[in-house]
């Protein structure tokens, strides 16, 4: 099948009408996009949109041979026109499925959110899978026993989960060609756009792009070793679990654990439980030389300075006097022993640290010697991993790639 995406972006376009943001400022000329639109073989059409006809003629198409029309979402505002000579447009009943006088078949698959997703077989037998804007699909969609699609084209960024529930059930697979699409003005276009996708094992492409379903296309894999730095509340955090999103399975491993009578510290931990998938598996331990060495699904850890803290802890590396009798020594074999692990490890881990060292020097000597102590690990740990982030202001700056 070949497929021309007329349209990449949300119901909305990108720019927005009227929005000032900076990602609508920076969406001028080859990076505007139109609301998401696909026509497949010149003959089938997927989601009518405000100028589907002269987008179909940039991208040297016709919608003269278009046999059937069909819509994924309720669409909000003025209703779109009909362009002479196209069929009515429609939506297939959830489950229903429809056969193409140009030879191609039509399932539509159910959503967790208001709208249909389309399966398309084409006449060469390959598929493809078409969500809706902020839709995933509800229960495993019918894939046990089928290969993955060729290609699926979803809301990436938006609903990384959708991605991670197709994984999980073997209807996208390595091969899989996957492609953001629905694209919104929340992540800002060019380099951040393309990191983000990369990290979801996604590629976006311009409007008006052809592609050939089944074809192989190449996106960077996800580091085996990453680690995200940044200052308190830099975003860090958030980061590290946005290059996990769309992974099916991710264990998390908390080495604060739980502060009886803080309820500040209660409140932190909240929040990132209600960030995270339902499908991730929490741990809370220091243990992490174990968990690198075992196998599994990708790990996140959060963070190396909290293990710091309790590796400290446990060599007495806060008294001066343990510290030069015996916990420098114990510190450093316990780090050397982290450091390994994660240079042995044939996970994917993804680890959070605090980035110290530029701000203000603490007014104590064990308070310096965390600051120092920190500084080296991360060091020793950044030296070990292919991809290094510093975050700032919640902007992700690649130190490392």
């Amino acid at each position: 099948m070949e497929l021309t995406l007329l349209g990449t972006g949300t119901p909305e376009g990108l720019p927005r009408p009227g929005c000032p943001c900076a990602a609508c400022a920076l969406s001028a000329g080859a990076r505007a996009r139109a609301a998401t639109s696909l026509l497949v073989d010149g003959a089938l059409l997927l989601d009518l949109t405000p100028g589907a006809v002269l987008a179909g003629a940039r991208a040297g198409h016709s919608l003269a041979g278009v046999r059937q029309v069909l819509l994924t979402h309720p669409h909000d505002g003025p209703p779109v026109e009909l362009p002479p000579g196209l069929p009515a447009a429609g939506r297939v009943p959830d489950g229903r499925e429809l056969a193409v006088i140009s030879g191609h078949r039509v399932r539509a698959v159910p959503m967790d959110a208001p709208g249909t997703g389309y399966e398309v077989t084409g006449p060469d037998g390959s598929r493809l899978l078409y969500l809706p804007p902020g839709g995933a699909p509800a229960g495993t969609n019918g894939a046990v026993g089928q290969r993955p699609y060729d290609m699926v084209l979803a809301d990436v960024l938006g609903r990384p989960e959708a991605l991670a529930r197709l994984r999980a059930s073997g209807a996208a697979g390595p091969t899989t060609d996957v492609i953001a699409v629905h694209l919104d003005h929340d992540v800002p276009p060019g380099r951040e756009l393309e990191r983000r996708c990369a990290a979801a094992g996604a590629r976006a492409v311009p409007d008006g792009t052809t592609v050939t379903v089944g074809e192989y296309h190449a996106v960077p894999d996800l580091p085996r070793r990453t680690l995200v730095l940044g200052g308190a509340r830099s975003g860090k955090s958030v980061e590290a679990e946005r290059r996990l999103a769309c992974f099916p399975e991710v264990e998390y491993v908390a080495t604060g654990g739980s502060r009886d009578g803080d309820a500040e510290w209660a409140a932190r931990v909240g929040l990132h439980r209600e960030r995270r998938p339902a499908s991730w598996r929490t741990l809370e331990t220091c243990e992490l030389a174990p968990l690198l060495v075992e196998g599994g699904p990708p790990l996140l850890i959060d963070c190396l300075a909290l293990w710091l803290t309790d590796a400290m802890d446990r060599a007495g590396a806060w008294d001066d006097a343990v510290w030069a009798a015996r916990g420098q020594k114990e510190l450093r074999e316990r780090i050397a022993e982290l450091v390994a692990a994660v240079r042995a490890t044939r996970r994917t881990v993804v680890a959070v640290s605090n980035e110290v060292g530029s701000g203000i020097v603490p007014a104590t000597a064990s308070g310096r010697r965390f600051r120092d102590e920190l500084g080296r690990l991360n060091s020793l740990v950044a030296g070990e991993c292919e991809h290094v982030l510093l975050v700032v202001a919640g902007q992700a700056v690649a130190l490392k790639e």
